[in-house]
């Protein structure tokens, strides 16, 4: 995620909500997604997964402990209104794990009850099958001798998880306090009704409840709607399981290193190797949401980070732009399928190309020996669809004289354009910083100085010779050619006329003059902008 340096963190964030969560299924890319819960902060993106735990509240539990007995009667399509699992295959009791029915004796069954007697038979060692075959043909009036095994209820209760309050929701209604989550993030739903409704918050928006603290269903009808009687109290509390730090983290759609696009889903990394791993949201404008809101978050730390790091460095040398990247790694010149990622910094005149993200000034000095460019030194240029030599989107193309060029891409179009204008800021500064640059040719036989000047445009003097032989503004120029070896011809339109004139020079750091001439043109382009030189004189 990119940023553009400056301003402080706490204005940035003021239009950032504290808390974000979200309902999503995550995976490691190959085995089957779970279901999981993100966090979003300030500064961290946390993975989380749901546990089921009763209330420390044992004077209200309506369960006593013992031996209790139920009848009841079978409806007439054979039911007889409860759920059972568990078996000695399991290792397990006989557990009713569902109570349907609608009789008043089934209000004295509770999931988590054990089954000891069928009628008269002890169920001791009973496989699951034997226990359904054993109540199926158990009579039209059954007696049913049960135990309640407190701890199992929690894990009985998780197929009714959506019906079953956080933790902290909870805590919060029933201390009246005021932290509760501030904002539902997509995915989130309501929790404190029968129905599984969608909730309408979006990132941003805040739910809040008022209900009073509602009982466990222990009662679920066949539609899945819940009676909310019985066992108090079971609460859903979200474990932290992994916790990313967003201070120079990487957010990406593809599979880690290919050029393959996962479908409704992105990982984010971290610096310190920590990975949320595969997210999956279903619906494309949820993931899209929360893709970009957990960018923004990254945004506002890169830019802090940032601002804190120019504070170290001379005006000149201004970190304006820093962004991961991908880039592509070619493979004995067949398209390659190996993609690493890249910290790109723009950095006064500057381009960085770097395997790790410097977070200090130590970093700075003492890091990894950096590849770096000066950026009126190279060309940055929007690669077409068209020109894609694999499935990687948004790509771009850094090319320098004499060295080598490097095949990036951006995760966004949007990250692209940002990157585009941020480039154009730093050639724009760099130009006008540097002035001008002159270059040895001959023209018409004679040694000759042809320079770029920021304020005069393309101006060629003989080298004994104080008057220049001609000279035109940057705006003048209306096409250009070579022959790829030394020769240049320039073409332009004269001042006030529609006449056009052509210049031919030779020179011999032709590829140097025409990277220059792109940048001169482009910085005196986007100098149109005032924004790109707001203290220029």
């Amino acid at each position: 995620m990119s940023t553009m340096v400056g301003g402080e963190k706490k204005d940035k964030i003021s239009n950032l909500r504290k808390f974000h969560y979200g309902l999503v299924s995550v995976s490691d890319g190959k085995s089957r997604p779970l279901s999981s819960r993100l966090k979003l902060c300030s500064e961290y993106l946390v993975l989380q997964r749901e546990e089921f735990h009763i209330w420390e509240d044992e004077a209200s539990y309506p369960v006593t402990p013992g031996l209790r007995e139920v009848e009841l009667t079978r409806a007439d399509d054979g039911n007889l209104g409860i759920s059972i699992k568990g078996g000695s295959e399991h290792n397990l009791p006989i557990l009713i794990s569902r109570v349907s029915s609608q009789e008043d004796a089934a209000r004295d069954i509770y999931i988590g009850d054990a089954i000891i007697k069928v009628n008269d038979r002890v169920l001791s060692n009973t496989s699951h099958d034997e226990a359904l075959i054993l109540l199926q043909n158990s009579g039209d009036s059954v007696k049913l001798t049960l135990k309640h095994y407190k701890a199992t209820t929690p894990f009985l209760l998780k197929q009714f998880g959506r019906f079953i309050p956080d933790c902290d929701e909870m805590s919060n209604l029933m201390c009246g306090g005021d932290d509760t989550p501030s904002a539902c993030l997509p995915g989130s739903r309501s929790r404190f009704g029968g129905e599984d409704t969608p909730s309408s918050c979006l990132p941003g928006s805040t739910s809040r409840s008022h209900s009073t603290v509602p009982d466990s269903p222990s009662s679920i009808n066949s539609d899945s709607s819940g009676n909310w009687i019985g066992i108090p109290r079971v609460k859903k509390n979200w474990i932290d399981v992994v916790t990313v730090p967003l201070l120079m983290a990487y957010t990406t759609r593809y599979i880690f290193g290919t050029d393959k696009l996962r479908p409704n889903a992105f990982e984010v990394r971290g610096m310190d190797g920590s990975s949320t791993g595969v997210v999956h949201i279903d619906d494309p404008n949820l993931l899209t949401q929360w893709i970009k809101l957990i960018g923004d978050y990254i945004a506002v730390l890169n830019s802090y980070q940032g601002s804190k790091l120019n504070r170290c460095f001379p005006c000149d040398s201004q970190i304006s732009y820093m962004s991961w990247v991908a880039e592509g790694v070619l493979s004995k010149d067949q398209a390659w399928q190996n993609w690493k990622p890249r910290f790109l910094v723009l950095k006064g005149s500057e381009v960085y190309i770097l395997s790790t993200a410097p977070l200090s000034l130590e970093d700075w000095r003492q890091g990894e020996p950096p590849v770096k460019y000066k950026v009126f030194e190279a060309m940055f240029r929007v690669i077409k669809e068209s020109e894609y030599v694999d499935e990687r989107q948004h790509c771009f193309l850094i090319q320098t004289f004499g060295q080598q060029s490097h095949y990036l891409s951006v995760e966004t179009r949007q990250e692209l354009l940002r990157l585009e204008s941020a480039w154009h800021r730093a050639v724009c500064l760099a130009i006008s910083q540097l002035g001008a640059k002159t270059f040895h040719v001959v023209y018409k036989n004679r040694p000759s100085a042809l320079s770029l000047d920021w304020e005069e445009g393309f101006v060629l003097k003989g080298f004994n010779s104080l008057d220049p032989d001609w000279s035109f503004q940057f705006s003048q120029l209306k096409g250009s050619s070579d022959d790829g070896n030394a020769t240049l011809k320039l073409h332009f339109v004269k001042m006030g006329s529609k006449d056009q004139v052509t210049e031919e020079v030779i020179c011999p750091k032709l590829k140097e003059l025409l990277f220059f001439m792109h940048s001169f043109l482009t910085a005196k382009v986007a100098s149109m902008d005032p924004a790109f030189l707001p203290n220029r004189h």
